[in-house]
């Protein structure tokens, strides 16, 4: 039977990380792997040698079997620009997240705050992919909340579309202000808006905590265990001491694991 500490991060290859946990083991992933060789990480990444489409194949097979039954993982994942021509890497990685066995469950796109990079023949690129990944079923759902963007009254109605092409009649709850969010979610991004933590800025690519924080609550409950295999700065680690939850990480360069850690005894333990 295999064990392993929870509520750590182990400074190492997530591969070697995932190897300790048993089978059906995390509820939950939340992460965002590197992007196409766009950063060096401090010189731990080498596309060439570390970060190729062999490893991340690896990784997504090896999330596959330690994610429970009914378990997600959040991987939020860009592209970058080759010779013209965007990598499409998102795209194969969430293709071969389906050859592995999981259920693309939704698609969902991560709308940045912020000041676009300047492009010479294409629009500003603003946003990132979402892909949330299912193993089976979805167990744990909650969904997050927005104000509707109308108050229907009393006898209020509309139409949709039958697969025959003839319309069924809707009814609209009446008072009903709020209703399930859109799949597209923005966030403010920058110095000190993605995070209040200064620390966290040392590392150069992080999430917005909020963006952690809605994933977390959405596909998981109070004392589920977290996971991300690239801790990088510990916002995922953070925001599930948040909200209840047991997390472990993995981050290969130590350095980012002193930072994760500095974030992460800034708020605390589980409770």
């Amino acid at each position: 039977m295999k064990t392993m500490e929870t509520n750590q991060i182990y400074n190492e290859n997530c591969l070697d990380t995932m190897a300790k946990m048993p089978d059906e083991f995390v509820d939950l992933t939340v992460t965002s792997p590197p992007y196409d060789n766009l950063r060096t990480y401090g010189n731990s990444l080498d596309c060439s040698d570390k970060w190729g489409d062999h490893l991340w194949k690896l990784i997504i097979k090896e999330l596959y079997r330690v994610t429970k039954q009914g378990g997600l993982v959040v991987w939020v994942a860009g592209d970058g620009v080759i010779k013209g021509s965007e990598t499409g890497t998102s795209f194969r990685q969430a293709l071969w997240a389906l050859e592995c066995g999981f259920n693309l469950h939704d698609t969902m796109i991560y709308q940045k705050n912020s000041y676009p990079f300047p492009m010479s023949t294409r629009y500003y690129q603003v946003f990132e992919y979402m892909f949330v990944l299912s193993r089976g079923k979805p167990l744990t759902v909650n969904l997050l909340k927005q104000e509707g963007v109308w108050k229907q009254k009393n006898k209020q109605s509309a139409t949709t579309r039958n697969t025959d092409g003839t319309t069924a009649r809707l009814k609209y709850e009446t008072g009903k202000d709020f209703r399930t969010k859109d799949n597209i979610w923005k966030f403010n991004t920058g110095y000190m808006r993605s995070s209040k933590d200064k620390d966290s800025f040392k590392h150069p690519a992080i999430f917005p905590e909020q963006l952690a924080h809605d994933h977390i609550i959405s596909w998981s409950n109070e004392y589920d265990l977290v996971y991300d295999p690239f801790m990088g700065s510990g916002t995922t680690a953070k925001m599930a001491i948040l909200t209840n939850r047991n997390y472990v990480g993995s981050e290969i360069n130590e350095k980012y694991v002193q930072i994760a850690q500095t974030r992460i005894d800034s708020v605390g333990v589980l409770l």
